[in-house]
């Protein structure tokens, strides 16, 4: 979706940044938390494993994790021999916080490698890394809990994976950590409260197969960008997800089984950029408190189940670039939301109940939900309506 582009940026940036950071100074990041990916190879620093206890605990934790590696197409791991662990594609290594002049692996970067394998126990050896990078592979499995050992883990992503099994719960053990990314793997269950307790900036953990409802504690969360979509949560959308309002830009979704109203509290996230609930089995009515979200580039509620008018407050946004309200049971467009073209914004608004437009959905159709429409301000978790939907599952 065109969020993309910005969310691919904002992790290259971020990404970029802590591998200055940490060049600078490994010290800083016990204190800022951040990782580097300076050049592998210290010549000045006394990186030799006889001598440095935790290149020599780096040197045990890799080769054990090689040993389980047992498809690597691209020859990524081929040079990860011998104890010059600094010296091994993907491996990053930067000074430690005491002591600057011993080297101590801080980072690994194995993204699209297509590594397949799994992740041993070894790897919490690796107490001093910063970031992990395993996107697009073939990982899978379970997490081993001995990545709790990792306090200075800021950056975790798992993307694009096979792991398995509940929501790794060893991922909240992790004081340090800021950007979990776990979307794309076969994660199955409940999602545990306390996620939305820790002190994260990103949280990816779309396409997965999560059943459960959005906990009441999501709005207590730091997090700028949320993306649940392409899961099967259900339930509704928790009004508390107003306690967002301070950090959150970015949030979607996407086809998870969300029910009910959307709720006014959603107008309260005053930093939002970008807002998609399509492919749900939302009812009532857009809430006006969204006319008031100035920063709002992309709006997509299509494929649900509203109704009501498209109120031109939001319409009028003033940085509002796509508006999606497709596959819904809307009867009147307001204002200027009759020819948004003529402001220069991307919209879809067929199949709907407009009654002078094309591509519309039949009278017949129109009227069978109409007659039943969802008061949100007595039912703003359910109603009567009940509409069969087809989901699909959309990239994100």
């Amino acid at each position: 979706m065109a969020s993309n582009s910005s969310l691919v940026t904002t992790t290259t940036a971020l990404f970029s940044f802590l591998v200055l950071y940490l060049a600078v100074s490994f010290s800083n990041i016990a204190a800022k938390h951040r990782h580097s990916t300076t050049t592998n190879h210290h010549p000045h620093h006394h990186d030799s494993n006889a001598s440095n206890p935790r290149l020599q605990q780096a040197y045990i934790a890799l080769q054990a994790w090689k040993r389980v590696i047992y498809s690597d197409p691209y020859n990524t791991t081929s040079d990860w021999t011998g104890p010059s662990v600094c010296k091994y594609t993907g491996v990053y290594c930067a000074p430690f916080p005491n002591n600057t002049d011993i080297l101590t692996v801080a980072g690994i970067d194995l993204n699209h490698a297509d590594i397949a394998g799994f992740l041993p126990n070894e790897l919490g050896l690796l107490s001093d890394l910063s970031l992990v990078h395993l996107n697009s592979n073939r990982f899978c499995g379970i997490l081993p809990l001995t990545l709790s050992n990792l306090t200075l883990l800021f950056e975790l992503d798992l993307s694009n994976n096979r792991f398995v099994g509940p929501f790794p719960s060893v991922v909240l053990s992790l004081p340090a950590l800021r950007y979990l990314d776990l979307r794309y793997n076969e994660f199955e269950g409940t999602l545990p409260s306390e996620l939305f307790n820790k002190n994260l900036d990103a949280i990816f953990i779309n396409n997965n197969r999560f059943m459960s409802v959005i906990p009441s504690n999501i709005g207590f969360s730091t997090a700028s960008v949320v993306v649940f979509a392409n899961n099967n949560l259900g339930g509704c959308i928790p009004p508390s997800i107003s306690k967002f309002a301070n950090t959150m830009e970015e949030l979607l979704l996407i086809n998870t089984n969300v029910s009910g109203c959307l709720p006014p509290e959603v107008g309260f996230l005053y930093k939002l950029r970008v807002l998609d609930v399509s492919f749900n089995k939302l009812v009532g009515e857009i809430p006006y408190s969204i006319a008031g979200l100035a920063h709002l580039e992309q709006l997509n509620i299509g494929h649900n189940m509203m109704c009501g008018e498209v109120p031109s407050g939001v319409c009028e946004l003033p940085n509002l670039a796509n508006f999606t309200f497709s596959y819904n049971y809307f009867f009147e467009e307001e204002g200027v939301c009759r020819n948004l073209t003529s402001r220069g914004m991307a919209s879809d608004d067929r199949r709907n109940c407009f009654p002078e437009k094309p591509l519309q959905r039949s009278k017949k159709e129109c009227d069978a939900v109409l007659e039943h429409r969802v008061d949100c301000f007595e039912h703003p978790c359910g109603g009567g309506m009940h509409v069969e939907k087809t989901t699909k599952k959309h990239r994100t």
